[in-house]
């Protein structure tokens, strides 16, 4: 893929397909360390250990309608491709974590790309689920969190609402600024 947000919305997507209530992301960027991280974590349904012995491989998946999986195996080659690392821990019945750690001035590295207008169209097409987001760039972090919104709108108020949408979006603007698109 050509942007770090698009395996993000990949991977977010398997979440949603384990049926979870809760998806959080978490990206930091570190200059000083060289690193991006990506951790997405979720309370959905969670693999078996047999299942995460081998989800790393294009060859596995649970979908039926095809006998490939590239999502988990491509996020993980974009890792490891820019010299950093891959893990994956899950727990059936608890749900599932990845992280991707790229090295930042690595030449293979692909770019983070519209992590804010990805996360605003994971949030807005999925509005009955929650997302806690999280950006840490050089130490400074910013957090959007769906259930503190709720909070404050009440919870018979939709997110994917156009007022409360571009909301979202001016909030997830400024958590992520576009001049951060090319990290």
């Amino acid at each position: 893929m050509k942007e770090i947000a698009l395996h993000i919305m990949d991977i977010v997507q398997n979440s949603i397909t384990a049926n979870a209530t809760l998806i959080e992301v978490f990206l930091s960027v570190v200059r000083r360390d060289n690193t991006i991280s990506v951790t997405i974590k979720d309370n959905g349904k969670g693999m078996s250990r047999e299942m995460l012995a081998h989800v790393t491989s294009p060859f596995v998946t649970t979908r039926t309608t095809r006998k490939v999986g590239l999502g988990i195996s491509l996020f993980k080659a974009g890792a490891e491709s820019s010299g950093g690392n891959f893990s994956i821990d899950s727990e059936e019945g608890k749900g599932t974590e990845l992280t991707a750690v790229y090295v930042l001035d690595n030449i293979d590295r692909p770019p983070i790309g519209d992590f804010a207008g990805t996360m605003h169209s994971l949030i807005v097409c999925n509005p009955d689920l929650d997302f806690l987001i999280q950006v840490t760039i050089d130490g400074h972090e910013e957090t959007l969190d769906t259930r503190e919104v709720r909070q404050v709108l009440g919870e018979d108020v939709p997110l994917d609402l156009p007022d409360v949408s571009a909301w979202l979006k001016e909030n997830l603007d400024e958590i992520f600024p576009t001049e951060y698109a090319m990290f």
